[in-house]
């Protein structure tokens, strides 16, 4: 996948100009896939290493390691030293986020009690992956996006399991609402990390730390990035068409409840995205960082949510639909913010 230059304007290749359609393909080609071929669905499914589905695991490594291999890791310093970007990053992602998505579920979910766990779970799973395609699209710092997905990393082993039993056990309970339990554990999480970040990210900094020894910053940026970019778009769309294949059926033979899911996630990717974003230019950070923050804080790790659901709940509970129809709402809604965060970019004076 090409990004343009942050320094150029803001402007994307045909390539990248033309992803919703490819996006929107995919989803339809997955789903349909799911629905029609008989066995395909659990055929896929069968493909676990550990209950870590190899062709997702597959789909988003190719589709991060790119992204990643274009991140200067000698300027990390840089966005480290940041204390407004970070401060502001655990807090959207750690402290506003799952009590956002909590008080939705509960708002339009008040009579559907599985469907309302799957939220909260989705809520609490921050987002470690696409988050660094949709940044990379928006012109966003990669820099930045490489440590805050590895500070939600850490965040994500560390308190995922508390706040799951805060939001679902502790917190209804002293609202006087229903309470759920969920049991997870560390060992899951860290895995979930160490595959969908940790690998694709120490392959990134090995090929721009070899190529750059080898042949220079200059061969590696302007010769070997080039070459590497479109697998990140085709990693995309393989995950996205695996992922939809795997649960076309329960998303198209329960229409009414897909929608009924989706309405409370929209509000969640509008009111994140939007008050990160203001909240960004308001406390002086400049666009690039602004986008990053505004993206990873809208995004949740839609593979962890599932597996969580799945193990707790069963694979065919309503917190598992729950769990998939999250990418199904947030694909198209953050490729349609990547264009809405480039239009915004002229507000914001050059650095």
């Amino acid at each position: 996948m090409t990004a343009p230059v942050r320094e150029a304007p803001a402007r994307l290749s045909t390539l990248d100009r033309l992803l919703p359609v490819w996006i929107g393909a995919a989803m339809v080609v997955g789903l349909l896939a799911g629905r029609w071929i008989p066995g395909l669905g659990p055929a896929l499914d069968a493909v676990q290493v550990d209950g870590v589905s190899l062709p997702i695991a597959l789909g988003l490594l190719v589709m991060m390691y790119p992204v990643l291999a274009k991140v200067r890791y000698d300027r990390l310093d840089t966005v480290t030293g940041d204390t407004r970007l970070m401060i502001s990053s655990l807090v959207l992602n750690w402290v506003l986020g799952p009590a956002l998505m909590f008080a939705l579920a509960w708002v339009f979910l008040p009579d559907l009690p599985e469907y309302r766990t799957g939220l909260i779970i989705v809520g609490l799973a921050r987002c470690i992956a696409m988050v660094v395609i949709w940044n990379d699209l928006a012109c966003g710092d990669r820099e930045a996006a490489a440590v805050l997905v590895a500070l939600n990393s850490v965040f994500q082993v560390i308190a995922f399991a508390g706040l799951g039993w805060f939001y679902l056990s502790v917190l209804p309970g002293w609202l006087g609402l229903p309470v759920a339990g969920l049991e997870v554990s560390a060992w899951e999480i860290a895995k979930n990390v160490l595959i969908f970040l940790g690998i694709p990210l120490l392959a990134g900094y090995l090929t721009r730390r070899l190529g750059e020894r080898s042949r220079g910053r200059d061969w590696y940026e302007s010769r070997f990035l080039p070459r590497i970019g479109p697998l990140a778009l085709y990693g995309l769309l393989f995950t996205i068409v695996i992922l939809f294949a795997l649960q076309g059926d329960a998303i198209t033979s329960q229409p009414l409840d897909v929608a009924r899911i989706a309405l409370p996630l929209l509000a969640y990717f509008a009111v994140m995205w939007a008050g990160s974003f203001a909240l960004g230019k308001a406390i002086g950070l400049n666009y690039e960082r602004t986008a990053t923050v505004a993206f990873t804080a809208a995004g949740n790790n839609f593979e962890l949510a599932i597996a969580v659901a799945i193990a707790t709940f069963g694979v065919t509970s309503g917190q598992a639909l729950a769990g998939v129809v999250g990418p199904l709402i947030e694909v198209p809604v953050l490729v349609a913010l990547v264009y809405v965060s480039l239009a915004a970019r002229r507000r914001f004076a050059t650095r």
